[in-house]
C-alpha cells in the first residue's frame, strides 16, 4: 500500500473521511471528487482516504455511484494515498459484493461498519466481519459506532474479529475509553480515533492515529499535534488541541457532512448539497460555523 505505513500506523496518521461532493442537481461531481481528494493529500497532508463511508452520504448513494466515486478518486491519487473504500451496511452479502468491486477498482483497502438496525449478536458480528474479509485479499479496518448502529462490539468480541489476518485495524467512535484500552493491550490491532474531540487522547493511549472528518480543514494541524505528542512535546501537542476545540464543536453542531460541506463550499472547494434526508445547513447555522472555524484559526475564516 502507498503512504508512510509501518505495523503500528498501517495506513498513516492522518486519514479523513471524506465528503462526496455532487452537483447543484444533486448528482456526483466527479472532477470535484478528484479535486477534493487532491486538495486534501496534497495540502493538508493526508496519508489516506475514506471513500464512501457515512461522511461520504454512502446511504443515499447507489453501488454504481460508491464505485464511479472511487474509480475517480483512486485515478485522481495513484498512490500518493491510501485509498479506503467504505463498504459496510447490515447486509453481509451486499457487503462481501461491494468489497469485490472495491477491489476491482482500486481500493487499498475497505473499512466496514457494525451491521446496523437488525441488531445482530456478538457472534453475529464476527461472523459479517470474516465473511467480508474472506471476500479478497485487501486489508480491513472494522468500524465500531454504536450510536449509528445500536450495538457496541465487545472487548471478546473484538479478540476474535483480529483473529482474522485481514483485519488489521479500527475505527474508534464508541467513546469508551476503557474498553479501547484493553482491545488494544489484547491484540495486534491499529487503533484509529474516530471521534475528533478526543483525537489527542487516543495518541495517549497509543492509537495509530485518526480518522477525521474536521481533517477536511485542519489536517496539517492533527499531524501536527500527532508529531508533537509522538515526539514527547506533550505541551505543544495539548496547545494545539485546544486550538481546534472551536472547530471540533463548530463542524460537529450538526451532521458531520452538513457542515463540512458548507465549511467547504466557502472555501470555494468542491462539495455542493446533500442528499435527502439530509438538510443543508441554514443561514443561521453557516454563520455561526464561520464564528466557530475563525475562531479556531481556520484559514480562509476571519471573526
Amino acid at each position: 500500500m502507498p503512504g508512510p505505513q509501518s505495523a503500528r500506523t498501517p495506513f498513516g496518521v492522518m486519514l479523513s473521511a471524506m465528503v462526496t461532493p455532487f452537483k447543484t442537481d444533486g448528482s456526483l461531481d466527479l472532477d470535484g471528487a478528484q479535486k477534493l481528494a487532491a486538495h486534501l493529500v496534497d495540502n493538508l497532508a493526508h496519508d489516506g482516504l475514506v471513500i464512501n463511508g457515512t461522511t461520504g452520504e454512502s446511504p443515499t448513494k447507489t453501488d454504481e455511484e460508491d464505485i464511479a466515486v472511487l474509480r475517480a478518486v483512486v485515478e485522481a491519487i495513484g498512490d500518493r494515498a491510501t485509498i479506503i473504500a467504505g463498504v459496510g451496511s447490515n447486509d453481509t452479502a451486499h457487503s462481501v459484493n461491494a468489497t469485490r468491486a472495491a477491489q476491482k477498482a482500486g481500493a487499498h483497502a475497505v473499512m466496514a461498519v457494525t451491521p446496523y438496525y437488525n441488531r445482530p449478536s456478538q457472534e453475529g458480528i464476527v461472523a459479517h466481519f470474516h465473511a467480508i474479509a474472506d471476500a479478497t485479499d485487501l486489508p480491513m479496518i472494522t468500524y465500531d459506532i454504536p450510536k449509528r448502529t445500536g450495538t457496541a462490539i465487545e472487548v471478546e468480541t473484538f479478540m476474535r474479529i483480529a483473529e482474522h489476518p485481514r483485519i488489521i485495524a479500527n475505527k474508534d467512535a464508541k467513546g469508551d475509553i476503557e474498553a479501547a484500552q484493553w482491545v488494544m493491550a489484547r491484540t495486534d490491532l491499529a487503533w484509529y480515533c474516530g471521534d475528533d474531540a478526543l483525537n489527542l487522547a487516543f495518541l495517549a493511549l497509543g492509537a495509530a492515529g485518526m480518522i477525521s472528518v474536521v481533517g477536511h480543514l485542519v489536517g496539517d494541524r492533527l499531524v501536527q499535534m500527532a508529531e508533537a505528542y509522538n515526539n514527547g512535546d506533550v505541551l505543544l501537542a495539548r496547545e494545539i488541541n485546544t486550538g481546534l476545540l472551536p472547530v471540533y464543536t463548530g463542524i460537529f453542531r450538526a451532521q458531520g457532512a452538513v457542515l463540512t460541506k458548507a465549511a467547504l463550499a466557502d472555501l470555494g472547494l468542491p462539495s455542493g448539497p446533500v442528499r435527502l434526508p439530509l438538510l443543508d445547513a441554514t443561514a443561521e447555522q453557516r454563520k455561526q460555523l464561520r464564528v466557530d472555524l475563525a475562531a479556531g484559526g481556520v484559514a480562509g475564516f476571519t471573526a
